[in-house]
């Protein structure tokens, strides 16, 4: 068992968590302490003027924010050690996902901006970045990424179980039930459809806020029928997974002529209804739905969640755990895994050919 410190930077563009476990990378999971440090506007801006960007073609662009990102990161760490009366010496890893500008895996390209060497230098801590790299070029999705996390924690649950995590993307893990049909796979994940994004984007557009702040927007809205089956009409929701999403890959303009708040509840139901078409993917209903990520703190998003899933759907502080600090736990346990040269991801959560390891070491700088 080692201490590890996991780092998200998510889609949704809103800071950085920063979390501490202790565990053994495989069955064993001790949670820590935790902070959320949020991005101001302008590196807000800096952030998203950078979607759809790769380090290769636009090198010139992503360094300078790639650095301040990785100046950032360090300080949440070095904030996080002092809130838990840790030093440096006693972390074995740093679990360093980065912030992800493009996730195209049918081309075989994703780009997770972030310069973990800088980060081993700044903290004194070893350091694993890059986890996705690797299971796209052998030819997986390279998301999501949490799913042998969430199967960690999953033990003692009433099965089949969903974790949903909804950030700017929302993704499911469905855990099958202890002794199910040994052909079927015991996890299965996949990038369900648009989660926060569309409904940030709007509550910026039309409110000069970066959220839909407790779902009041949409709350004050009516469902534009119409607009919401033009939405579903994607293709996505018809391939069988293992399949992600690029945060920019679904937009706006069927909403594009409505009132403020029938945008807002319209975007709201279609990340709920995009949620339920996963069921139709899944080898068993879930007799319940855990909520990760910052979309559970949105009523509106949880209330439609219920409307359509027909099953109860809590907050993952239901069954004992941290949704702010879930990710960031889980690439901290992924980097556990990585030192031990286990599998990140499976053909069942990714849709790669065999089990495989990922992430780049960068040794820090000891100090004498």
């Amino acid at each position: 068992m080692h201490w590890a410190v996991g780092l998200m930077s998510g889609t949704s563009l809103d800071g950085i968590d920063a979390a501490l476990i202790r565990s053994d990378g495989e069955c064993c999971v001790k949670t820590g302490p935790w902070t959320s440090v949020p991005y101001d506007r302008d590196f807000r801006r800096a952030l998203r003027a950078l979607l759809g960007c790769d380090s290769l073609r636009h090198a010139d662009r992503i360094g300078p924010v790639a650095h301040q990102l990785t100046l950032r990161h360090a300080a949440a760490v070095r904030t996080l050690l002092r809130q838990a009366a840790m030093s440096p010496g006693q972390i074995r890893i740093i679990g360093f996902h980065g912030h992800t500008t493009l996730h195209e895996p049918q081309a075989h390209r994703t780009c997770q901006i972030g310069d973990g060497a800088l980060l081993a230098e700044e903290t004194g801590i070893d350091v694993v970045s890059d986890f996705r790299s690797r299971d796209v070029a052998a030819g997986g999705e390279g998301a999501p990424f949490a799913p042998l996390y969430h199967a960690a924690l999953a033990s003692g649950w009433e099965r089949p179980v969903a974790v949903l995590n909804i950030g700017g993307v929302a993704n499911v893990t469905w855990i099958g039930a202890n002794g199910s049909d040994a052909a079927a796979p015991a996890i299965i994940a996949f990038d369900t459809g648009p989660g926060n994004a569309l409904i940030d984007d709007w509550a910026e557009r039309c409110l000069g806020e970066p959220i839909d702040r407790d779902g009041a927007l949409a709350a004050a809205g009516r469902v534009d029928a119409a607009a919401l089956a033009r939405l579903m009409e994607h293709s996505y929701f018809e391939r069988p997974p293992p399949k992600s999403l690029d945060r920019e890959d679904f937009g706006a303009e069927p909403v594009s002529g409505l009132s403020p708040a029938d945008g807002a509840a319209t975007l709201t139901a279609f990340t709920a209804a995009a949620a339920a078409a996963g069921l139709r993917h899944l080898p068993a209903p879930p007799k319940r739905w855990l909520v990760t990520g910052g979309g559970r703190h949105n009523p509106a998003i949880m209330a439609a969640l219920a409307a359509r899933l027909r099953v109860p759907v809590e907050p993952i502080e239901a069954a004992g755990c941290n949704g702010d600090a879930l990710e960031a736990q889980a690439f901290g346990y992924l980097a556990l895994r990585s030192l031990k040269g286990l599998p990140l991801s499976l053909p069942s959560t990714t849709g790669v050919p065999q089990p495989v390891t990922g992430g780049v070491l960068h040794r820090a700088q000891k100090a004498a």
